[in-house]
């Protein structure tokens, strides 16, 4: 890690481009990096982890400054900026690659994430249950260089403005004084 104040947690939150574009907007994220975790192959590739074989979740690596952001801010901008009370899908992207997943590296990412979880579930934040995993973190498996910064180098694509646009504009809306350059 870059220093004794940074940290890092995986989110599996859907489709990895999406995750990477919201975290990489965040003040205090040193790094996002897309990836594959939970699965049980080593080294897997995207065509193996689309396939929905090898268990893997599409991740987001986040390297983060803890004096800039907190675990329970970026957990709290995960939970706004995907649907973790559908099992195994986001949207059109379904199977378990694409589950909803909290991987955490130590105790205390564990029982901050449970905790968040049962905040949701108390305050009723959404209408169904929260399905998200809890999951020790295993080996992380870095996404080939083409799933790198996907978004910005493919904005206009139509799965880029149907999916992820949506998801910029509520970070923008509800997170705006959490963004780089606010």
């Amino acid at each position: 890690m870059e220093n004794e104040k940074s940290a890092e947690v995986v989110f599996a939150g859907g489709c990895f481009w999406c995750t990477e574009a919201v975290f990489k907007r965040l003040k205090g994220v040193i790094k996002t990096e897309p990836g594959y975790t939970g699965g049980h192959i080593k080294n897997p590739a995207y065509r193996e982890v689309c396939s929905g074989r090898t268990g893997h979740a599409e991740a987001i690596r986040v390297t983060y400054n803890q004096d800039e952001i907190s675990l329970e801010e970026l957990m709290e901008v995960f939970f706004a900026t995907h649907d973790p009370t559908t099992l195994n899908r986001q949207g059109n992207d379904v199977g378990t690659q694409y589950r909803s997943a909290v991987f955490y590296r130590d105790e205390e990412q564990k029982q901050k994430a449970l905790n968040f979880i049962a905040w949701l579930e108390k305050e009723k934040v959404y209408n169904d249950p929260v399905v998200t995993e809890v999951t020790e973190a295993g080996p992380f498996y870095p996404a080939e260089e083409d799933h790198l910064d996907y978004y910005d180098r493919n904005s206009t694509q139509p799965y880029c403005q149907v999916i992820i646009a949506p998801k910029l504009q509520k970070l923008h809306h509800l997170y705006n004084d959490k963004l780089q350059g606010a």
